[in-house]
């Protein structure tokens, strides 16, 4: 639709408002008059009958799409009132929001001639920028023009006041007094401030935009306009060098830290100097993992609340965070890699699929161990993050089942924590083995792949993983890809994975997923639609889940709802239940090699001195060697583009756009 439609034609239509009367959505019917630049609603669409129930002014209004419902969106008037809207779907959203937009940006350049045309006189503001009446449609350009000046001088004031406030923040003295640079009002005065000025510059470029959308400008004009855009904004490249206190706290800047450790330099010189080639793994070495605690404490992540807000007072909108260093503080004791192995932690449902008599039963099954892999992965209630993977470093471990767990006629909850497995004898055991490695620094994706050899299956999977910052949480988009390999019975059972948010970052954060999903089987011709539901804007339930299994002939034969972390319900067509209660499920204890037997590039050894400085409470130390590692990475990354050279993997190769195990169980036959 051209521009002179939009703005020629009105937009009618249903949609639901939140009302506060009723404490609910109720439905409206709402008229967008681009002309008037007006937004009205009435009871019903017989609008002719009836006298209009409210209405907004669109000059000054933002438009605000949910993070978290698809179909809702909110309308923020300049007079402050606030219309929680909801759409019928997100196509419907998308069509209202771009209409609405497209009039706010129109009233925009409106507002802004109407307001020059006030000043009948020259006058001034802060005694250098004037502005004038227009008495004729060129001075009106000229003026439209000359309004722009103005407003960027004055962003140019208000931007350096910022800095200057920056710089006395900055120059407090050190914790000895009162007040210092990482008091909490003085870190909300620098994220305010900074997104102070950040607005003025969206207001200015939505002035500008408008203005050529309606051909006011000349073209000396724009070619001032473009320099203006040119100019980085960012309070952050004049800030002066940080104080000792952000030295020994943040994570992101400059100064080059030399790690004392003895033993990491002797590390890193074999880490350098030699390829370590894939390890040979004794499963006699491996023990039950001892280092399965939780991460439910959340005082340390109050303590340092201050460092998030600096943190938070450096970040944009929409901003990708995979390049942005956060506080080691916030960190889960472990790396990325090591997390991919929580899929394996109800092994036995792994196991069951192969096991079932029929494609139903098998699709059935693959659906129910995808469903319960996800809350192994929290180790505690509140939401951390692993520590990013160095490309190169592998994670090994295994799983020791008894055989009797993954039986087709096996029910109820698998194992106890209770259960003593050592007691087992080797032929009621089967072993599940699991390798992941870091495959590529930028995107940052891991490869992982777990067999069972008597079984004849395994698990090839690859992931990376896109952060941005939207605003007080943390949206991360999985990319990538796992199929399970049925070898005896020809089938591969392929999955996607849902997106991850970091919720409430600055009180206690905690995790939810969001999304569809589809898991299939080409050979078969089943498939599972899952919806990882977020909560909703008002009210709702957290963590739920909602999806349907269907057949080739695309029959539901079974409906599944509950929550991922906690009780599924599934109803099959043939009218029997099945409740499955995740809780518990206790995962099976991985059982890994001593960090002693590890090699160089195995996450527990390569970590080792970060985990156990957060351990012991030094966060300072910590960082050292977190950076060290981090340093040492970015360099060798150098070097390979200077000598043109390519990172070569170990155990893991391209494929398409996927990576693939590279002596798979099928090869090994």
């Amino acid at each position: 639709m051209d521009e002179d439609t939009i703005f020629r034609q009105k937009l009618d239509g249903q949609l639901s408002k939140y009302t506060n009367v009723m404490k609910g959505w109720q439905f409206r019917w709402f008229v967008l008059d681009p002309q008037c630049g007006t937004l009205e609603y009435y009871m019903t669409s017989d609008v002719k009958t009836q006298k209009v129930r409210g209405g907004v002014n669109l000059g000054g209004a933002v438009i605000s799409p949910s993070e978290e419902d698809e179909q809702a969106f909110m309308v923020s008037a300049a007079n402050g009132d606030v219309y929680r809207l909801r759409a019928h779907d997100a196509r419907e959203r998308q069509k209202w929001v771009s209409r609405l937009r497209a009039v706010v940006e129109r009233q925009v350049g409106v507002m802004n001639i109407s307001y020059s045309g006030k000043y009948s006189s020259s006058e001034s503001i802060g005694g250098r920028y004037t502005l004038r009446t227009p008495h004729s449609s060129q001075e009106s350009l000229s003026a439209t023009q000359e309004s722009l000046q103005n407003a960027k001088g004055v962003i140019r004031v208000a931007q350096e006041n910022q800095k200057a406030l920056v710089r006395d923040i900055e120059s407090l003295p050190g914790s000895d007094c009162e007040i210092t640079s990482l008091d909490p009002d003085c870190l909300m005065l620098k994220a305010t401030s900074q997104a102070a000025v950040d607005c003025l510059e969206d207001c200015l470029t939505l002035l500008q935009k408008s203005d050529v959308l309606h051909g006011n400008k000349s073209a000396k004009d724009q070619a001032v306009s473009q320099s203006m855009a040119n100019i980085s904004f960012d309070v952050r490249a004049h800030m002066p060098a940080p104080s000792a206190n952000d030295q020994q706290i943040h994570t992101n800047n400059s100064h080059n830290t030399e790690v004392t450790s003895v033993s990491t330099q002797r590390e890193d010189l074999a880490f350098n100097n030699s390829r370590e080639d894939p390890p040979e793994i004794d499963p006699d070495d491996e023990v039950p993992d001892s280092d399965e605690s939780g991460e439910n404490k959340i005082g340390d992540v109050e303590e340092h609340k201050n460092v998030i807000l600096h943190l938070l007072s450096q970040l944009k909108l929409g901003m990708d965070l995979t390049r942005v260093v956060l506080p080691t503080f916030i960190l889960e004791k472990r790396s990325l890699l090591e997390m991919y192995a929580d899929f394996i932690g109800h092994a036995d449902q792994f196991l069951r699929i192969s096991q079932m008599p029929t494609p139903e039963s098998r699709m059935l099954a693959a659906v129910e161990y995808y469903l319960c892999s996800f809350h192994t992965g929290r180790k505690g209630s509140v939401a951390k993050k692993p520590y990013n993977p160095i490309i190169g470093e592998t994670f090994n471990c295994s799983y020791e089942v008894p055989k009797a767990s993954f039986h087709p006629s096996a029910s109820g909850p698998p194992f106890t924590a209770t259960t003593n497995q050592s007691d087992s004898s080797p032929e009621a055991i089967e072993r599940v083995t699991f390798v992941a490695e870091q495959v590529s620094h930028h995107p940052p994706v891991s490869a992982f792949y777990a067999e069972c050899p008597s079984l004849n299956t395994y698990m090839n999977g690859w992931i990376w993983t896109k952060s941005k910052f939207l605003g007080m949480s943390v949206g991360v988009t999985m990319v990538g890809e796992g199929a399970i390999h049925v070898l005896e019975r020809g089938e591969v059972y392929k999955a996607q994975f849902p997106s991850a948010y970091g919720r409430s970052i600055l009180t206690i954060p905690w995790m939810e997923l969001g999304g569809k999903v589809l898991i299939q089987c080409p050979q078969t011709g089943y498939q599972a639609n899952l919806t990882f539901h977020t909560k909703p804007f008002y009210g709702g339930k957290v963590h739920r889940i909602s999806g349907e299994v269907k057949n080739p002939d695309k029959q539901t034969i079974c409906q599944i709802s509950g929550e991922w972390n906690g009780t599924l319900e599934l109803v099959y067509s043939s009218g029997e239940k099945k409740t499955i209660d995740t809780t518990r499920y206790p995962a099976y204890p991985k059982r890994v090699r001593p960090v002693s037997k590890q090699g160089l590039f195995e996450s527990r050894r390569l970590w080792q001195h970060v985990t156990a400085s957060l351990k012991s409470g030094d966060v300072n130390t910590a960082t050292e060697h977190k950076k060290y590692l981090e340093e040492r990475q970015r360099r060798e990354e150098r070097e390979r583009l200077a000598e043109k050279k390519t990172w070569q993997t170990k155990l893991f190769h391209k494929e398409g756009e996927g990576w693939r195990y590279s002596n798979p169980l099928k090869q090994k036959a």
